[in-house]
């Protein structure tokens, strides 16, 4: 069920990317996407009663890396929140530009409505 969530939450963002007419609207779209896609990254490394592997293994005591083998077996996999958190920021990098986009295009149009902006060719 979470998952159909963030299908669902993924294909409003595509529905404002496509069908609005409105650029700021087009990149709140974008974003509901990437966020549903961190969401989805974020869910696929979760685990039921898993813990963030923080400990260091120690390479002489049998005890030691014994319980280190339980509690590895018990954690969430870091990768996925590895991989949101580059995400996150590569996203922050496209939003910049998406905006800088819409703020040079509204001065020079004096709109944010993408069919106005395409009959004013020239």
């Amino acid at each position: 069920m979470p998952y159909a969530l963030c299908f669902l939450l993924f294909m409003l963002g595509l529905y404002c990317a496509v069908v609005k007419k409105n650029m700021v609207k087009i990149v709140i779209g974008i974003l509901i996407m990437e966020y549903a896609v961190n969401l989805f990254l974020v869910m696929l490394g979760f685990r039921v009663g898993g813990i963030a592997p923080i400990i260091d293994r120690a390479q002489y005591d049998p005890v030691i890396q014994q319980v280190a083998a339980g509690f590895v077996n018990n954690s969430v996999d870091p990768l996925p929140q590895a991989l949101v958190l580059t995400s996150i920021v590569i996203s922050l990098g496209s939003l910049a530009l998406m905006i800088s986009i819409c703020i040079r295009t509204y001065e020079k149009y004096g709109t944010f409505d993408i069919t106005q902006i395409r009959r004013l060719k020239g």
